[in-house]
């Protein structure tokens, strides 16, 4: 046998394994779940839970208050991160880093605390809303319902479209710039017919993105719904609910959310089909000095923006440090609420987020390498299957990823309820899409000559791929690992149904806090959480020498 022929056999052999491995953990659970979906207590194929769901408006209502808060989250993300994106790209504004690194900062923190602090702010007894109504005698309105979730979700979420489309403004010539303005188009007319008509699969990416994300977000309908389900609310209700649980209609409701998510998909990829073509700045465009009265309002535009958007994470860790009782913050500051959180499960909670972090991005990271150069460089039939495997949990709700895993692996002979094990399987398989599409992204750019001169120097396929190739993809598994790593330490919608006291998370610990009434405590667990995502973001620009996030 061939030396070249046992190396191939080491490939296909790593194919196998992830394949298996996805069947394991992915499949074998989302057929668990279809299948109590279909059948019944009694061992009886039936469709009474689907019937059961689309023959009650109270149910189907949950999917239209979802479809009607997700839609206008993404339209209002659109409306402000598109506008903010063009400044920045286009234009020389001051402080421009700290605008940038601000809004990754809104947009990587977990969304039920903005919501949390949105309550303290504009709630019944909210600061703001006591200080207009005392001085002004202005009624801001209710926060809770429709305008609740959507002022929490659009601000949390209008920085993801802020950072694609900067990457998609840096991608244009600007010879296209110039040619358009010879042809007498310029200004608004030139940012519609010309520079969002040249970024759309980009804003249809960032709209997806947006989509997913604000669909499947469970923590802030939660807090502020207060009338208005939406639809991962009711999965949680009927598998946790303190009403009564069905265990058969809580998979039928997740079979529902990934048929919904799966049209969206495919519907983005037929849209952006439409768009295809490929685009490369060989000359960037050059800011321009952002002067005058529209120079004024750009930067009034984008500070004021990130300014309100980044206030809840301020106001959370100023609360930290005032004196607390339950629900009521008092005059006075002191580390109370952190001693509090130390006899809360602190230590625990922080020993937790930092070894499930570590583990499922180590795991993330190897299989993200592995897939991303089966893909690349070994393309075939079975590794096209694992890399569409591997994507199959984008458009999967976090609830529904958690029930699966609870429905497979939470009884014998696996028993991993409430283990260290199936949280790091449902964080792993969550957010492993980010990482393969980056790893995946940087690689296809990587000339194949360059290993191949490695070879004719007489270095292994082994050495050439671990010194040579993972190296010169660094930056793209940086990208990808930073986003998974921020996902995983604020992930809330599949650990809420998988976790224990003995696997509590910081995420997890603030929002027992929050449930409980226990401002003060949620607020300390808050303040930590939010330090862990800044020092994540510090340590990646510091190590990967980027002043950018790539998505």
């Amino acid at each position: 046998m061939t030396k070249s022929k046992k190396k191939l056999e080491v490939w296909t052999a790593v194919s196998i394994v992830l394949l298996l491995a996805f069947l394991l953990f992915l499949v074998y659970p989302m057929f668990g779940l279809l299948k109590q979906s279909v059948i019944s207590t009694d061992g009886q194929f039936t469709l009474a839970e689907f019937s059961k769901f689309f023959s009650k408006t109270y149910y189907t209502g949950t999917i239209v208050n979802s479809m009607k808060v997700t839609l206008a989250v993404t339209a209002v993300s659109l409306i402000l991160g598109v506008p903010i994106a063009y400044f920045y790209s286009f234009y020389k504004l001051k402080g421009a880093k700290v605008l940038f690194v601000l809004s990754i900062l809104c947009s990587m923190s977990a969304p039920f605390i903005g919501a949390y602090s949105w309550i303290m702010l504009l709630g019944r007894n909210g600061v703001v809303t006591k200080f207009l109504e005392s001085l002004l005698h202005i009624s801001v309105g209710s926060i809770y319902g429709f305008k609740g979730i959507l002022l929490v979700q659009s601000l949390k979420f209008f920085p993801l479209v802020f950072i694609y489309m900067n990457g998609a403004f840096k991608n244009i010539d600007n010879t296209l710039m110039e040619a358009s303005a010879n042809m007498g188009c310029t200004g608004v007319r030139r940012l519609f017919r010309v520079v969002l008509a040249l970024s759309m699969p980009t804003i249809l990416a960032a709209s997806l993105m947006v989509f997913m994300q604000a669909f499947a977000d469970f923590g802030t309908p939660m807090l502020l719904g207060e009338g208005y389900k939406t639809f991962p609310v009711l999965i949680y209700d009927q598998y946790l609910g303190e009403t009564g649980q069905n265990y058969n209609f809580a998979a039928a409701l997740a079979v529902i959310a990934i048929a919904v998510t799966a049209i969206v998909f495919f519907f983005q990829k037929w849209a952006t089909s439409r768009f295809k073509f490929s685009m490369n700045a060989l000359h960037p465009v050059e800011k321009k000095e952002a002067k005058g009265l529209g120079g004024l309002l750009m930067h009034l535009y984008c500070y004021i923006l990130v300014a309100i958007a980044f206030m809840p994470q301020l106001y959370i860790i100023y609360l930290s440090f005032r004196n607390c009782s339950g629900a009521v913050f008092k005059p006075g500051f002191s580390l109370g609420n952190y001693q509090a959180a130390v006899k809360k499960l602190l230590v625990r909670s922080i020993k937790n987020t930092t070894v499930l972090g570590v583990l499922s991005l180590a795991v993330i990271i190897v299989i993200a390498v592995l897939i991303a150069y089966l893909v690349v460089r070994r393309s075939s039939v079975l590794n096209n299957s694992i890399d569409t495997l591997s994507m199959l949990p984008y458009i999967m709700p976090g609830a529904v990823i958690g029930l699966a895993l609870l429905i497979a692996f939470g009884k014998k002979p696996f028993a991993l309820t409430g283990t260290l094990t199936i949280m790091v399987i449902a964080l792993v398989i969550r957010r492993l899409p980010y990482t393969i599409r980056s790893a995946t992204a940087t690689l296809m750019q990587i000339s194949m000559s360059i290993e191949e001169a490695a070879i004719s120097l007489g270095a292994s396929k082994a050495k050439t791929f671990l010194q040579i190739t993972v190296p010169m993809m660094a930056n793209g598994i940086l990208s990808g690992a930073i986003l998974s790593w921020v996902a995983i330490v604020t992930e809330l919608s599949s650990s809420i149904i998988l976790y224990n006291n003995k696997s509590i998370t910081l995420t997890m610990s603030t929002y027992v806090a929050i449930n409980r009434g226990n401002y003060g405590l949620a607020a300390a667990f808050a303040a930590i959480l939010t330090v862990v995502t800044t020092v994540s973001l510090i340590i990646y620009m510091a190590v990967s020498k980027s002043e950018d996030v790539s998505l």
